[in-house]
């Protein structure tokens, strides 16, 4: 996801899912000014990975929780994963 041109950083953590234990989610800091769909990133990925290892969801986010070192708090993204995917979720089953 980094060969992107609009990405400026990336972070993938494992969510909660029922049917497989954990799906990949991707997290996405844009450079400033660029735009860049959720399907984008997904089809970028499936041409360079195999499916198993494409994110189910994509989230765009303008910074990730850091540490007083300045270490991205991997276990936040995991928790904050836990939280966008129920609600993207709960949105998909009333559009269907």
């Amino acid at each position: 996801m980094l060969t992107l041109p609009a990405v400026q950083d990336v972070q993938v953590v494992g969510a909660p899912d029922e049917k497989y234990g954990e799906i990949p989610v991707a997290f996405v800091i844009l450079r400033d000014g660029q735009t860049l769909a959720e399907e984008d990133v997904r089809q970028h990925v499936r041409q360079h990975l195999a499916a198993y290892k494409m994110p189910r969801y994509v989230f765009f986010v303008d910074a990730f929780p850091l540490t007083a070192s300045g270490k991205i708090q991997k276990f936040k993204l995991r928790e904050e994963s836990r939280e966008l995917v129920e609600q993207r979720r709960a949105a998909e089953a009333l559009e269907n």
